[in-house]
């Protein structure tokens, strides 16, 4: 059977978590074609036999079995009810041969334990919700486990930390099989920023910044925007917001999430695939317009980020009937991206 590369598969068990399992529900499940997402079809599937409940005693009707993982393109994986309980078994084969067959497989939160158990993550980096990662290092060994990262893109396998982050690692495979666009228009149509960076950390220990700082950052955030085709220094960003450079690192990363270079480098990978989306030009000439030094720096941050190289980006985004956003919106959304008022 072929695959479907607009099918999701959501695959629930009885008794997990309300709040991941409605993740890929709201992000897959809701035609939003007008405003320039793909129209997914949403395929509801029990992963095992008997009535399945959620938070709260809540009643959830599956409408498809195991069997429509075989023309699903992805399958996610959403949560799992107990780490120590292992799954049933009719569910692990039918992940281990929907992955075999080409499909994409996603697991937020204790949905890392259905994947592991399948021996997918076996050899390979993976997330789960902070809480639950010593847990699943101990269970399986052969996982590298990193609890301090909102997702982890493994190409064919990508795993998030579960809550927030499902909507996260959501709308980054939505920007990497469909395009940018799409992932924002789904954005917007949610009423929340772009995806954040998958390598910012889960726990948030410092409190909200002094409005203050915030203004400051966002002036100097709309200036590397504006100027994001030129070399940037970051000392020079420093001065620009009056700071040392050790204040300012310190300070971004506490209303950014994450450090001005990796915030600097996430936007360039934007405006890239931005331009890859919406124009005809050479690869190298786009890598220029982003601020990359050439191709090939381009093509390395997009591996390293997306999974893909930019000619394949621009050719999944053209084959898509997605649309495009208008770039004052892309621009005004990535300066947002990592504001945290």
């Amino acid at each position: 059977m072929d695959r479907d590369p607009l099918a999701i598969a959501v695959v629930v068990f009885d008794r997990a978590p309300l709040f991941e399992t409605s993740v890929p529900m709201s992000i897959f499940g809701m035609d939003r074609t007008e405003s320039g997402a793909p129209r997914f079809e949403l395929l509801a599937v029990a992963g095992e036999k008997g009535p399945i409940t959620t938070t709260g005693g809540l009643g959830v009707s599956a409408p498809h079995g195991l069997d429509a993982l075989r023309r699903a393109s992805v399958v996610v994986l959403p949560s799992w009810r107990d780490p120590r309980e292992r799954p049933p078994e009719t569910a692990l084969e039918a992940i281990r041969s929907a992955h075999a067959g080409g499909a994409i497989i996603v697991s937020f939160c204790l949905g890392a334990f259905v994947l592991a158990a399948t021996g997918l993550l076996d050899g390979r980096r993976a997330v789960t919700h902070w809480f639950h990662g010593p847990t699943l290092a101990a269970m399986y060994p052969r996982i590298t486990v990193d609890s301090d990262v909102l997702f982890i893109d493994d190409g064919d396998i990508i795993t998030g930390a579960g809550t927030g982050a499902a909507l996260d690692a959501c709308l980054h495979l939505v920007a990497r099989q469909w395009g940018a666009s799409a992932s924002a228009a789904i954005a917007r149509r949610m009423a929340m920023p772009p995806r954040r960076n998958g390598s910012q950390a889960q726990q948030w220990e410092a409190g909200l910044p002094h409005p203050q700082s915030v203004e400051k950052f966002a002036d100097v955030m709309a200036y590397a925007v504006e100027h994001i085709a030129e070399p940037i220094d970051i000392d020079a960003l420093a001065r620009k917001a009056m700071m040392s450079r050790r204040s300012f690192d310190r300070q971004f990363r506490g209303v950014a999430g994450i450090s001005p270079k990796q915030w600097l480098l996430h936007q360039r990978v934007l405006v890239a695939q931005r331009l890859l989306e919406g124009s005809e030009e050479p690869i190298d000439a786009i890598a220029r317009q982003a601020g990359f030094a050439n191709g090939i720096a381009l093509r390395r941050q997009f591996q390293r980020h997306l999974g893909v190289s930019p000619l394949r980006y621009r050719l999944t985004a053209r084959s898509d009937d997605s649309g495009a956003v208008a770039g004052s919106d892309r621009i005004g959304a990535t300066s947002a991206l990592t504001l945290r008022t």
